[in-house]
């Protein structure tokens, strides 16, 4: 059998051995792939908030775990069974693998299947067990089921896929989870219709995507909602019409004042914490639609005025991974780009090497980032 042929391979990483402390690089064992999973060369890896969220400690994983849920890298050795890639191959993980048979995956939400939402919250393979190692032989959890933060991950065959070999690893990186989110939030969550009015609350990375997903999908007036002003420049470049400085006025009253009182369409949220969400949805208009995109500490709640779901006939609604379906829109994704409709350049802010992971998420908490890459 092929799986019993391979080996255990030595592979630097960056493990999380306990929240609020700095990421830890180290020489980690990779186990080889079992039957239906895959071992891949990482070659970029995104500088993501939900990473973040697990290293403060406001998103509790079992520890150590190696985290990165958004990288593109190459098919170094498959395991038994596996059919739809080859050593090799180049190809983008997706952070929510599916089984392609169960309810959700039938009714066009993979990202919803158990199985995907098993190893997220378990930090296991689908058998339960893991595939790293430290030097002292101690577990490592995986985390989303790809660890992009290790040089060579082990996964489920069902959480890659294959790209064109001539498309950057980089732009590959920041489509599989920033831009798929983002745009998926636009395209496929709110159905943002031509000519409409959309306000979006924060212009990270997520952000920014749902900001060019709206103007792409003809809104006529995208107003980006930010408290730190150095966002604007950005944010107008994604194809914001307008900005809202939130640390500076009251961001409810200057949305409604730049859509004639009413309120945007469509609101969407992308930073996950509970006054913005409120904002969001006070600033959406009679029989709009408020879209929650931003990972939230697990015990967040926010205040929402109930008579106005019923009364104004508001739409409240959460979106993961875009509401899209991973194995084909990141391929739509691709050819967008190729075709001139989809900005990713513009998203890169800067890139780090591994060793300097934690100094990448300095940046990331200090706001200094559009996207951040981890490459190599």
């Amino acid at each position: 059998m092929m799986g019993m042929s391979l080996q255990s391979v030595f592979a630097p990483a960056a493990v999380l051995y306990q929240a609020g402390k700095p990421l830890v690089i180290e020489e980690v064992e990779v186990r080889p792939p079992q039957a239906g999973e895959v071992r891949v060369r990482m070659k970029a890896a995104g500088v993501c908030h939900s990473d973040l969220h697990v290293m403060t400690g406001d998103l509790r994983m079992p520890e150590p775990i190696i985290l990165g849920h958004e990288g593109a890298g190459i098919v170094e050795d498959v395991g038994p069974g596996v059919t739809t890639v080859q050593p090799g191959d180049h190809v983008i993980p997706i952070w929510r693998a599916s089984c392609g048979r169960c309810e959700y995956c039938m009714g066009g939400k993979p990202a919803l299947c158990d199985m995907g939402t098993a190893m997220r919250f378990t930090g296991l393979m689908p058998d339960g067990e893991t595939r790293f190692r430290n030097a002292k032989g101690d577990s490592i959890r995986h985390y989303a089921g790809v660890s992009t933060f290790a040089s060579l991950s082990t996964m489920p065959e069902a959480a890659v896929v294959p790209i064109p070999k001539d498309f950057p690893f980089y732009k590959a990186a920041l489509i599989g989870c920033g831009v798929i989110t983002g745009v998926g939030a636009a395209v496929y969550a709110a159905q943002v219709k031509p000519g409409s009015t959309v306000a979006v609350w924060g212009c990270g990375g997520i952000g920014l995507n749902i900001i060019q997903g709206a103007r792409r999908m003809g809104a006529r007036r995208v107003i980006a909602v930010d408290t730190l002003a150095q966002k604007e420049a950005k944010a107008r470049q994604l194809g914001a019409t307008d900005f809202v400085d939130s640390s500076q006025t009251d961001a409810v009253e200057a949305v409604k004042a730049l859509t004639d009182g009413k309120g945007a369409d469509y609101t969407f949220e992308a930073i996950g914490l509970p006054k913005p969400i409120e904002q969001a949805f006070d600033a959406t208009r009679k029989g709009g639609t408020c879209v929650i995109a931003g990972i939230s500490r697990g015990d967040a709640r926010a205040a929402i005025n109930v008579n106005q779901l019923v009364y104004a006939e508001k739409t409240l609604k959460g979106t993961l991974y875009g509401s899209a379906r991973p194995r084909v829109d990141l391929l739509n994704l691709i050819a967008m780009h190729e075709a001139g409709d989809l900005m990713l350049d513009e998203l890169l802010t800067r890139t780090w090497p591994l060793t300097e992971i934690n100094e990448a998420y300095d940046a990331l908490k200090n706001g200094e980032l559009a996207r951040g890459l981890i490459v190599w």
